[in-house]
């Protein structure tokens, strides 16, 4: 699969894949399923209703909670770094590494590093950056990038993990889901003690007390932030909420809409460095904050709801198109109905065209986004920010109006022009019935999967003229 390739042929290709289509639907079905029990007895719709009025009211006071944030971070001793882009995030990170002579890094799960290609940069200046999440261990081996942004090797099923697992680190190729978790636990075990540096995502930094929340269910979260002598932790600055009981509503739609969970089994909440004279935890603790075109999202009214994702990938499992094509297919950091969303913010609609129109605008992503993203009003938006922009609602989008084909412009602007005209369009409707036996079988990508539409042989008016007694 190449990086070159549109989203239409990476479509087609998993597509045509019929172990990718399987593993897919059993893991979706599964999750869709976890999802409904654990949210049996809850008001869900007031639930979501108070997720995304704090998403909401946290975003309206970025700029000043991000000040208190970093106020509070480093009167408890974590020092904030700031960043405007992936580059410069991925230097400060490298620069801080270098400062401590780190030659192995150990990470926890992380988007925004996936967003801003650590891994590459680390491994450029000579460090070596091993993922110590399960998936993303695995995805690591095989070098290949997440296909979900809560399960990363959802594409693999056990006995393709077994065959990567015994190609690349000699285990017994054995489709046993306990042995393989196991065999992989004591490979990263010894990652861990040997790391210079631990490197972690933060799904909720607390701007009035400084914390860092980390939500995880392997226990490498908590290993990465605290056996290294150094964590630096990573995060979009949308990240921030104001204040722990903010918290609370958010970690319960996040886990049940994740993997129907009612909670996780780690929930880490990083204050600081290690107090002195404690044995256990980091010496130093870095915050750094990234901003790599979340700020100009911010400032536009309607696009500023994307800054609301909670990282769930609900959107993900409910959707028809990602279920049948996976992660993979969309070629962005951020696949499913959030990435169609977020990914033309960030890379420019002139690269990511295709995107928004990935989607059959069923609507089952708003309906289960816990924080009521209304991403097939998105959806909408940037359809028409791709063919010519958007002057009624200026985008922020960088490289915006991605102009239509001219000969698809040609046959709307002779389309609107024909059915203004009344008289001419019954005399057009009338020869193209004469003609209808002219008709191709095949009308391009309708007619890939579908029986071409048979012209009727007498248009609506005339059928209804002589239902009525009239002339047909």
């Amino acid at each position: 699969m190449t990086v070159d390739q549109t989203f239409h042929t990476r479509a087609r290709e998993s597509l045509a894949n019929p172990q990718i289509r399987a593993n897919f639907r059993n893991a979706m079905d599964g999750l869709m399923n976890k999802r409904t029990a654990a949210f049996q007895g809850w008001e869900l719709e007031e639930l979501r209703t108070l997720g995304a009025a704090v998403r909401q009211q946290a975003l309206s006071r970025l700029p000043d909670l991000l000040e208190q944030l970093e106020a509070s971070c480093e009167r408890n001793g974590i020092r904030v770094h700031w960043a405007t882009d992936g580059d410069e995030a991925c230097r400060v990170i490298t620069e801080l590494c270098q400062q401590h002579q780190a030659r192995h890094v150990i990470k926890g799960k992380s988007m925004v590093s996936e967003e801003m290609e650590l891994n590459h940069h680390l491994e450029e200046a000579g460090i070596e950056a091993l993922e110590s999440d399960l998936g993303e261990y695995i995805v690591q081996l095989a070098e290949e990038t997440p296909s979900h942004i809560i399960m990363p090797a959802i594409h693999k099923n056990t006995g393709e993990i077994s065959d990567l697992m015994h190609a690349k680190t000699g285990t017994e190729p054995r489709r046993d889901v306990p042995y393989l978790t196991n065999a992989a636990r004591q490979q990263l075990r010894e990652k861990f003690m040997q790391a210079d540096v631990g490197i972690s995502g933060v799904n909720f930094a607390v701007a009035d007390t400084g914390t860092l929340c980390l939500v995880e269910n392997e226990g490498n979260g908590r290993l990465t932030t605290t056996v290294p002598p150094v964590h630096i932790a990573v995060t979009g600055i949308e990240k921030v909420v104001g204040s722990l009981e903010d918290v609370a509503p958010l970690l319960a739609l996040l886990t049940r809409s994740a993997t129907g969970q009612h909670i996780t089994t780690y929930f880490n909440m990083i204050s600081g460095p290690r107090p002195e004279g404690h044995l256990d935890g980091p010496r130093e603790v870095h915050l750094v904050l990234v901003d790599n075109g979340r700020s100009e999202i911010w400032q536009d009214d309607e696009l500023l709801e994307t800054l609301r994702c909670i990282r769930c990938g609900a959107c993900m499992n409910h959707c028809p198109v990602y279920t049948r094509v996976g992660g993979h297919a969309y070629g962005t950091t951020y696949p499913g109905p959030i990435g169609k969303i977020l990914m033309p913010h960030l890379q420019g609609l002139e690269k990511t065209q295709d995107l928004p129109s990935a989607s059959s605008l069923c609507g089952a992503c708003g309906e289960v986004c816990p924080v009521k993203i209304p991403i097939p009003q998105l959806l909408v938006r940037l359809r028409r920010e791709a063919v010519d922009g958007d002057r009624l609602h200026p985008s922020v989008v960088r490289g915006h109006g991605v102009k239509r084909r001219r000969l698809e412009a040609l046959i709307w602007r002779l389309w609107a022009w024909g059915h203004s005209r009344p008289a001419l369009y019954r005399m057009g409707l009338s020869v193209a019935n004469r003609l209808r036996f002219l008709q191709p079988r095949k009308l391009g990508a309708w007619t890939r999967h579908r029986t071409a539409p048979v012209l009727a042989g007498k248009s609506l008016h005339a059928r209804m003229a002589r239902r009525n007694g009239g002339d047909a």
